[in-house]
């Protein structure tokens, strides 16, 4: 169970999603413990509907890409006055853009942006948006995987459930963070529990061994084989303390 800081003094987390589909906020934010944390004031979150900047009666939002082709694309001068709304309000929490062709999003960014005050994330959708406006408002384009999604609002949650959860008090136990994939440089362990015996497979002897010695060699081993086995881009990096 979650145990949530109360009198620490640390200002709550705040995440503003800047979308046009303002009704998929909370949604999976809201539910376990990130939800918890959520409603006990740990981290806040605050929508800003990028039509409520929309230009004359029908709010237009987008227009056909300069140059031709397929699509539309968001307006600079109506993505600028949002951003700039949403901005006011949290001057010292970066300002991202959810993009395929973004920086990778990783534990480690994860790690740096839990540390701050919070995040303004902007979620594109169309065509993607005016790039005078990544410039011009100095936005940080990352991106969740190598894939199109239909909008950065999927892309807005995940990003946001990766820094929660690592606020502190969101999760139990604290030291289970130490133990997870990308900690170390390395995917996490085989984890195992009761029954010992199941459909003619048996947990691993060592981990019943209670040599607490032993299974953390174990643990670390099969740490490093999974890891070379599925990604071994990550042994070629740095490991970090």
């Amino acid at each position: 169970m979650a145990h949530f800081p109360t009198s620490d003094g640390r200002a709550a987390w705040r995440a503003n999603v800047l979308t046009l589909f303002t009704d998929m906020f909370p949604g999976p934010l809201g539910v376990s413990l990130v939800g918890q944390a959520l409603d006990a004031g740990v981290w806040s979150l605050t929508t800003h509907q990028i039509r409520d900047f929309g230009l004359g009666r029908h709010r237009q939002v987008d227009d056909t890409p300069a140059g031709g082709g397929a699509g539309m694309v968001l307006r600079a001068d109506v993505l600028g006055a949002a951003v700039d709304a949403a901005r006011a309000a949290n001057p010292d929490s970066p300002l991202i853009y959810l993009s395929p062709r973004g920086r990778p999003f990783d534990q480690a960014m994860a790690k740096t942006l839990s540390a701050g005050p919070g995040v303004v994330l902007l979620a594109g959708r169309f065509e993607g948006v005016d790039e005078r406006v990544i410039a011009g408002r100095g936005l940080m384009e990352v991106s969740i995987g190598d894939y199109v999604l239909s909008g950065g609002e999927l892309a807005a949650m995940v990003l946001i459930d990766a820094c929660v959860r690592l606020l502190p008090g969101v999760l139990g136990a604290p030291e289970s963070l130490a133990h997870e994939s990308f900690e170390g440089g390395l995917l996490e362990y085989p984890q195992y529990t009761r029954p010992r015996e199941w459909e003619g497979s048996g947990i691993p002897e060592v981990l019943l061994s209670g040599d607490h010695q032993a299974i953390a060699a174990w643990r670390r081993a099969e740490a490093q084989r999974i890891t070379a086995q599925r990604r071994p881009d990550l042994t070629r990096k740095p490991e970090h303390d």
